[in-house]
């Protein structure tokens, strides 16, 4: 008999928030998602912030429309030419022309046994992606704090206030609005909680 180590429920719950905040960067959500969107329940949560995002979410979800949100995200976020808002990690944390943050990211990628998947069209530095690799440290590796904290100090937590800023700033957007406001508040618990190890 072999027995499958699970998750406790605060961790399956951090890696299901990052799981669904990379799908939806992915990618805009179809109606199916929107509808599970609006009639989940309210995390529990100590602190209001998450609380209040998860609500605006569930209630933009409940009376939005598939394509208006589809046209949302291409608009934001795919645009003609150059996009208003920009999905990319690098295009946040350059600060000198000589920096390679993709090819630093890619070494420590491969440090975790990840790889980019063959079908993939983004670069490892789309949000969705990196959102996805903290669920993956999380649900499928199990990688211990310290290691969790490395890579969401480095590659997630310095865009997240210049992403969803520019996401609050950005004309045309309503829905993705409040899926900044939730990554912002997801982003900021977590900060907090890694400081305290």
């Amino acid at each position: 008999m072999q027995f499958v180590p699970t998750l406790p429920p605060e961790e399956m719950a951090r890696a299901n928030f990052y799981g669904l905040l990379a799908r939806l960067f992915y990618a805009p959500p179809d109606e199916d998602l929107l509808r599970t969107l609006a009639a989940a329940a309210e995390p529990e949560a100590e602190e209001g912030g998450l609380s209040e995002a998860w609500s605006e979410l569930a209630a933009a979800a409940a009376d939005a429309d598939p394509e208006q949100v589809r046209e949302e995200y291409e608009a934001a976020f795919i645009g003609v030419g150059k996009a208003p808002v920009t999905l990319y990690a690098s295009a946040y944390s350059v600060r000198y022309t000589n920096e390679t943050p993709l090819a630093e990211l890619r070494g420590v990628l491969g440090s975790l046994g990840l790889g980019r998947r063959t079908e993939a069209t983004e670069p490892e530095d789309h949000v969705a992606a990196l959102l996805d690799v903290m669920r993956h440290l999380i649900a499928e590796q199990k990688r211990d704090l310290a290691e969790q904290k490395r890579f969401f100090e480095r590659w997630i937590w310095p865009i997240v206030r210049p992403l969803c800023s520019a996401i609050d700033k950005a004309e045309g957007v309503a829905f993705y609005k409040c899926v900044a406001r939730l990554l912002l508040e997801v982003c900021t618990l977590e900060h907090r909680a890694f400081e305290m190890l």
